[in-house]
């Protein structure tokens, strides 16, 4: 048993970060398998010596390292008892690029397309591209010789890795590229342990008969994707082994150590440093054909079909993957191509430079599967809708975990690969294999390179379910060595397929891989329980096996995922969340400006999922792990949208903050925000004398140090009439008698108190549009306590709103508002919070965002340009979050649009940083601030004086001011000052 003394020591010895505290240890017990295994550490290396002082640790306490990047491994790669070595804050740096050898150097935690748009300006990419591009690293690339949709066209890892700078078992550090014989010959001369790893090579590989015997049990050489166990198979075709390997006809390799290490899952040595070989950039014109099909049957005997024609992507979804992106706000747009019902669509993508010719390329394709009479529909996709559809297929993985409740799509078979010539004849042996379970299972992606993941749907949570995960493996395993394919393509063996390997390979070869990972790591500290010696497949389960299921009781509803437990069991652990603000969306702010594990969205659904299944405590969300880890959460909402499972961290925050607040007290900082409307009440009584304490030097630090606030911050100001006084002093004024349509607006607590200059632009500009705008009592919306967890007030507020807008609004006379977070509350939690649910649901269907209103009048044709000035102005308009999730940031576009000589640009923005209350507290501001200085503040700095800056929230408003000094306008004050 090591202590915490002995921990305590290591962490004294190493320039990184070593935890061992127990939320740290929960976020690193999974990662996007079904695996969980609680680590003794984790360890953040800065440097080669840290990881040295990590191995030297583990051979003297006789424990392991499991080495970690993105931490989306698929069979439990990532998972394991010892120290889990993340390398992705640390060892992130590109390190060197030649143009003329097509090479660049990188360290394991460079992110794959952070690589390629480095790339870029050279003209040359790194090719393999996996599903998870935009957070998976290199490192992890060459761990699992991952392959991705570009493999038919580009290849695995594997042919792209030539040199690998790594750190062996004994602490050495060891440099492993081309060898010619000579070279190989000299190094078995060395009196090291790189030495003995050569002398054992060189003697279990050089006999013919070893090598006709990996030949005839490894898989099929045609299939490029193969990962079962070392690639072996690959070192007998270099040239040290050319006087006895008679197996291949073409020019000798030089042998190479990548080859062996690339899919080794960082079980054979610790790697620091990458140089991989690029390719030329594709040619800049692509076209995708989206083959639709009626049955997975016709779309298998297609394949063969369309593989003639020179693709470079041909990737497959059925019907269960399609009907799981109806429900997640980004794909529907995404999924638009879709004609139908298909039971499965093959999508083809052909590139070329020059347009006439891809014109007649997609043109034959398209004829060639209309006269195979297979596919019902063949619709040709071009420019932003190409993209679409790969991000469509793309969200596959993480979609599966949308299924709601406890049967989902599980990881154990779907990597495996056979020749593209078996493909339609394996689908279809697999199929009736299904059959014979009553299974239904989910068939999507690398259909063009022999691959298609597919998953059985089990609920593991169950003994009898956990038998069938076992039984369907070891069927399918049997099934792919019949057609000689390999049972691990992309996805690694892991912990779900190592103990299939000696079936897969031989009992032989199965005991040379032994061997070979025995001279490398003979105290077995690197990943163990992968690939050999395996941990069970069965064992060692995220679930406890028939398990009574926890039953939570929440203040808010979440019937539609059959509880908070299940919401937060809807991740899957495959990290969107940790996507780079450069590769667009706004999920997850907080881990982009920390690069923390501990500050995503899957490390706050998990440590949720952890307390609330194994605390023992009455209020099991009494801990405070989970204050630490939803603390740096801004209540986005990106994660609902943009996370593939759409699971809502913000609604779990809320209840976290409610449950741990009824526990522990709500403190003064926290009333002060939630009843901010209320103090901003008082403070409009007398609008000077609180403007001046406000902005006062002295008194404004007396207050932002008495409330917590941020010094930094400059505090928002009340304006000098609320909107409601502006309303009554207006009220006797005539209306237009004839109107196009009656709204009502919403007058928000955050415009009637700080931004009525807002609402009464938003009032003469319907007004001078013909529309008849009332106004009637109502409640706040509740946002600022929605915000701090006091759930119980906002309810209050939510019932009174609903309770006076039921019988008012409808399809004809909507409810309209302007501040987002406010108006969107309707859409969003209240549907949550009230106890008429009907009517809320009736409300939610006409309630509008004012921009969005007015798009939807454009589009009528009761708004047009005609109406504005032709005067020009440039425009750069950054979206609130909310709206971006719950929302799109197109009406906010269109409105700004409508002069016909105002040139609009949406700023790639994510979140602002603000949020509300989180910007302004002060142990929270320079984490804001750090989110703005992402995208926003940047594109703000370099605008010219003349460009208007526009923003639809409060918070971004002042989120921009404190941050650039320049003032943001609101699109409808833009708008109503363009009225002619």
């Amino acid at each position: 048993m090591i202590s915490t003394s002995e921990l305590h020591a290591l962490a004294s010895q190493i320039e990184g970060e070593l935890y061992f505290d127990d939320l740290m240890k929960t976020l690193y017990a999974t990662d996007a398998s079904v695996y969980r295994m609680l680590p003794l550490a984790v360890a953040l290396p800065k440097n080669s010596k840290d990881i040295i002082a990590l191995i030297n640790f583990a051979k003297h306490y006789n424990t392991s390292l499991i080495p970690r990047t993105a931490g989306t491994s698929l069979a439990g790669q990532c998972v394991g008892e010892g120290i889990v070595v993340d390398v992705s804050k640390y060892f992130n740096k590109i390190l060197n690029i030649s143009e003329k050898e097509q090479t660049v150097t990188v360290q394991p935690g460079v992110v794959r397309d952070e690589l390629n748009r480095y790339l870029r300006p050279f003209g040359l990419f790194f090719g393999p591209n996996t599903s998870t591009s935009n957070r998976c690293m290199i490192g992890g690339m060459v761990g699992n010789n991952s392959s991705g949709s570009t493999s038919i066209k580009y290849g695995v890892t594997r042919d792209k890795v030539l040199e690998l700078q790594t750190i062996l078992s004994d602490g050495s550090c060891v440099v492993f590229k081309d060898l010619t014989s000579e070279e190989f010959d000299q190094k078995q001369t060395l009196n090291t342990l790189e030495g003995d790893i050569y002398r054992t090579v060189k003697f279990e590989l050089s006999s013919r008969e070893v090598q006709k015997q990996i030949e005839s049990n490894f898989p099929k050489p045609e299939i490029h994707r193969r990962n079962t166990g070392y690639a072996i198979d690959e070192l007998i075709k270099t040239e040290v082994f050319s006087d006895s390997y008679l197996g291949i006809t073409e020019k000798k390799k030089p042998f190479n150590f990548c080859k062996l290490l690339s899919g080794s899952e960082g079980t054979l040595a610790f790697t620091t440093q990458i140089t991989l070989k690029l390719d030329v950039l594709p040619p800049v014109n692509s076209v995708m054909v989206a083959a639709h099909f009626d049955a997975i049957d016709k779309c298998m005997d297609a394949v063969t079909i369309v593989m003639k024609h020179n693709l470079f992507a041909c990737e497959m979804m059925d019907k269960i993957i399609l009907d799981l992106t109806k429900h997640n706000k980004t794909q529907q747009e995404n999924r638009k191509f879709i004609k139908g019902d298909p039971k499965a669509v093959l999508i083809c993508e052909l590139r070329e430079d020059a347009l006439k010719t891809l014109d007649e390329k997609s043109q034959e394709l398209v004829n060639a599967l209309e006269n195979s009479g297979l596919s019902y529909a063949n619709p040709l996709l071009k420019g932003d809708d190409v993209d679409k559809a790969n991000e469509l297929r793309k969200a596959g993985l993480g979609l599966l975990g949308n299924m709601i409740g406890d049967e989902k799509a599980a990881a154990c078979i779907e990597d495996t690969a056979v020749a593209l010539d078996d493909l339609s004849s394996y689908i279809k042996d697999f199929s009736k294999l299904m059959e014979t379970y009553n299974q239904k299972p989910v068939y999507y992606a690398h259909a063009g390179a022999g691959e298609l993941h597919l998953r059985p749907i089990l609920n593991l949570k169950k003994k009898k379910d956990v038998e069938l995960f076992r039984s369907i493996t070891t069927d399918v395993a049997h099934l792919v060595k019949r057609y000689q394919g390999s049972m691990s393509g992309e996805h690694g063996d892991g912990i779900v397929r190592a103990e299939f390997i000696p079936l897969m390979i031989g009992d032989e070869n199965y005991n040379i891989l032994k061997r070979i990972k025995s001279v490398f790591d003979p105290q077995n500290i690197f990943n163990p329980g992968k690939i050999v010696n395996a941990y069970p497949m069965d064992k060692s389960l995220r679930y406890e096996i028939n398990r009574i299921e926890p039953e939570i009781e929440t203040f808010l509803d979440f019937s539609s995922s059959k509880g908070i437990l299940r919401e937060a069991e809807k991740c899957n652990g495959s990290g969107d969340c940790r996507k780079l603000p450069e590769f667009g969306g706004t999920m997850c702010p907080s881990y982009r400006a920390t690069r923390n594990e501990k500050d995503t969205t899957r490390a706050r659904a998990n440590a949720l999922r952890e307390f609330l299944t194994h605390s023992e405590k009455p209020n099991k969300f009494n801990q405070k792990e989970l204050k630490d880890v939803f603390d740096l959460c801004l209540s986005c909402k990106a994660c609902a949208s943009e996370c593939p499972s759409s699971v809502d961290v913000a609604s779990l925050k809320a209840e976290f903050q409610y449950q741990y607040q009824r526990a522990n007290g709500v403190s003064l900082r926290t009333k002060l925000f939630a009843y901010n409307n209320q103090l901003n009440g008082l403070g409009s009584l007398f609008p000077r004398v609180t403007n001046f304490v406000f902005s006062n030097k002295w008194t404004s630090f007396l207050l932002k140090k008495m409330a917590g606030v941020a010094l930094e911050r400059s505090l928002p100001l009340i304006s000098n009439k609320s909107l409601s006084n502006v309303i009554q002093v207006s009220k006797n004024k005539i209306d237009t008698i004839k109107y196009i349509k009656e709204i009502y607006l919403f007058n928000d607590e955050f415009t009637n108190h700080l931004d009525t200059s807002i609402g009464i632009d938003a009032i003469d500009l319907l007004k001078a549009l013909n529309y008849k705008v009332t106004l009637v009592e109502h409640s706040e919306s509740g946002r600022s306590f929605l915000s701090k967890g006091l759930l119980e007030q906002a309810k209050e507020f939510a019932n009174k709103n609903v309770s006076i807008f039921k019988d008012l609004v409808s399809e004809s006379t909507p409810l309209i508002g302007i501040e987002p977070s406010a108006i969107l509350t309707f859409k969003d939690e209240y549907l949550r919070l009230v106890d008429d649910k009907t009517s809320a649901e009736k409300i939610a269907k006409h309630t509008y965002l004012i921009e969005e209103f007015i798009q939807n009048e454009i589009e009528l044709g009761h708004i047009n340009s005609a109406q504005f000035t032709s005067e020009e102005k440039t425009i750069k308009f950054h979206g609130h979050c909310h709206q971006k999730a719950l929302l799109n940031q197109s009406s906010s576009f269109t409105v700004l649009n409508l002069p016909k000589n105002y040139k609009v640009t949406i700023i790639p923005s994510g979140c602002c940083g603000m949020a509300g209350s989180f910007g302004y507290e002060k142990e929270h501001y320079d984490v804001s601030m750090r989110i703005g200085e992402q995208t926003l503040f940047p594109v703000v700095r370099k605008a010219n004086d003349d460009v208007l800056i526009s923003a639809n929230g409060t918070s971004c408003r002042h989120q921009i001011k404190d941050g650039t000094q320049r003032e943001a306008l609101h699109p409808i004050t833009i708008l109503r000052r363009s009225l002619i």
